[in-house]
């Protein structure tokens, strides 16, 4: 058995991209899917922070350095979106080190920019998983 980690919450955060894409479509600026996101969230009650500053840490102490992804959602979930014809290397990279530096467990990389359909990927850390926040399916 797998064991899942912030699954109701990712459903709810991609169910409002998804409307957002269908809505808007593709290659748009990400500040506009950013927005746009923005809005959906709110208006389905889901808590997030947009461009929130997160403590990152070294050897379990606190930096003054911040990461500053573009959404944090449910407490729990690190968004970075893009908006390009296909995901790269380095994008997975950013949303990856963002997760690792500041122990956050789940990450979600959504691209708006392709054509064919709303392409994101979700990432799991497992060593940062907080106590109550996993089940077995």
């Amino acid at each position: 058995m797998k064991p899942e980690v912030y699954t109701d919450e990712g459903y709810k955060l991609m169910g409002a991209a998804f409307e957002v894409y269908n809505e808007s479509g593709f290659g748009l600026a990400e500040e506009i899917y950013q927005e746009s996101l923005e809005i959906e969230l709110e208006s389905r009650g889901i808590p997030f922070r947009s461009r929130q500053e997160l403590k990152c840490f070294y050897k379990k102490r606190e930096l003054m350095k911040r990461c500053v992804p573009d959404l944090f959602v449910f407490d729990g979930l690190v968004v970075e979106l893009k908006s390009v014809s296909q995901f790269a290397p380095e994008h997975e990279a950013q949303l990856m080190n963002y997760m690792r530096i500041t122990k956050q467990p789940v990450g979600y990389l959504i691209n708006f920019g392709h054509q064919d359909t709303l392409e994101w990927k979700r990432f799991i850390l497992s060593g940062f998983i907080p106590a109550g926040k996993i089940s077995v399916n």
